[in-house]
């Protein structure tokens, strides 16, 4: 067994309805923290210079440089403040709590202002309907700890079983990482081939899906779905995927949605949750694989190898 393995993670209650306003406001908040690392990082392919990172307290930006210094900004979901911290020594910490995106805001440039870290970003959140600048957001106002708590110890575990996942594979693969846009933990796998250019595409989609992708992750019920779920999409969807029977039994094809699902509650309650999504992965990944006539033999671990 692998050692990551070797105990049973978590997999807390998370009930959409329960905290879908916290997951709003904390939404908004993500992609202020996020846009400050797309200021800060050079463009890496497939955008992966933008999102989060899984911590031992939250997620945080890892370190970023800063003329000549390195800045880390985390979300702490253990004790529930937003720290900065600078090479320099100097460390700024400040409670999450109920206040709204505009508040948040305000608060956030104030710290980093005090840091004398000058940094403008895009002031609209992205990939959401209709969305309000965050200097004028007093609409997401929520922050219930326990949830914020939940939710980080949800993406904690599926951190470690997808970490576990892309051990599997050898040809180019993205970290595990958290797509503040989206709102979403994911992982993907590419067979190294470009993909078919997309119409109308926008410069930032043209660079995400440039590439042959089958693209596996965890959202909390956003977009409309209502439930957090486990998912795997593939980018160009090879036909037949609706055909296809993958595991455990829960999983599904939406076809409208375009992508497999497995409920998290479908997880959480079964006999072993850690084996149910590690089967979900493998078995989604195989079938987009196959029907997309990749080169498994050449992209994958033996089974055998430790």
């Amino acid at each position: 067994m692998d050692p990551a393995l070797t105990h049973p993670l978590p997999w807390p209650e998370l009930p959409w309805e329960s905290w879908k306003n916290t997951a709003a406001t904390l939404h908004m908040w993500t992609q202020i923290v996020g846009k400050t690392r797309l200021e800060l990082t050079p463009l890496q392919n497939h955008w992966w210079n933008v999102p989060l990172y899984l911590s031992a307290r939250g997620l945080s930006t890892s370190a970023m440089p800063y003329r000549g210094e390195m800045l880390e900004i985390e979300f702490d979901f253990v004790s529930h403040d937003l720290r900065f911290r600078m090479s320099t020594g100097a460390i700024l910490s400040v409670p999450l709590r109920p206040q709204s995106v505009a508040s948040f805001y305000a608060e956030y440039q104030r710290c980093l202002a005090a840091l004398d870290v000058d940094v403008t970003i895009h002031p609209v959140p992205v990939e959401i309907a209709a969305p309000i600048p965050f200097a004028e957001d007093e609409v997401h106002h929520d922050y219930d700890p326990e949830y914020a708590h939940r939710f980080w110890r949800v993406l904690s575990s599926a951190d470690v079983l997808f970490t576990l996942f892309s051990s599997r594979f050898i040809g180019k693969k993205s970290p595990v990482h958290f797509f503040w846009g989206s709102f979403d933990l994911a992982v993907s796998r590419f067979c190294g081939r470009p993909a078919p250019p997309r119409e109308n595409a926008d410069p930032i989609t043209r660079e995400a899906y440039s590439h042959e992708v089958i693209s596996a992750g965890f959202w909390p019920g956003n977009g409309g779905f209502g439930a957090p779920a486990f998912y795997c999409y593939t980018v160009p969807a090879p036909a037949g995927l609706d055909q296809q029977r993958v595991q455990p039994d829960p999983a599904y094809y939406d076809s409208k949605l375009g992508e497999f699902l497995l409920r998290y509650d479908d997880v959480r309650t079964s006999a072993a949750p850690e084996h149910a999504v590690m089967q979900f992965l493998q078995s989604t990944y195989e079938a987009d694989a196959t029907l997309a006539n990749w080169d498994r033999t050449s992209l994958e671990r033996p089974a055998a190898t430790p």
